[in-house]
């Protein structure tokens, strides 16, 4: 339960990023309350999957979902710039984020 609830709270985490570009320095009302709204969903429920995930593994998943998500939702809906250099690192960050979660499983298994 507890990676189910990190992993929403990443998700979310890209959305209240892109409602921050959204709401342009809070000047946007519906985008201002939509990013605040889900940056606490966020946090909460990134608090509770840091009650039973470690703080590094979790911290490092949650912003490391966020971030690729950012990333890859603002080449597609942003049409942000795209290259190889960026897909690649895009892979490395998405592999070292499912790295993490099998080394916690072994470590839990063991």
């Amino acid at each position: 339960m507890a990676w189910m609830l990190l992993i929403i709270a990443g998700l979310t985490e890209i959305i209240w990023a892109i409602g921050l570009k959204e709401a342009h320095g809070f000047t946007e009302l519906i985008p201002s309350i939509v990013t605040i709204i889900f940056l606490i969903v966020s946090f909460f429920l990134f608090a509770k999957a840091m009650k039973t995930i470690p703080i590094g593994t979790a911290y490092a998943i949650f912003t490391g979902i966020g971030a690729a998500g950012t990333a890859i939702v603002g080449i597609i809906w942003f049409q942000e710039e795209i290259s190889t250099g960026k897909l690649f690192f895009l892979f490395v960050l998405l592999f070292g984020i499912i790295g993490l979660k099998l080394v916690d499983d072994e470590e839990e298994a063991a």
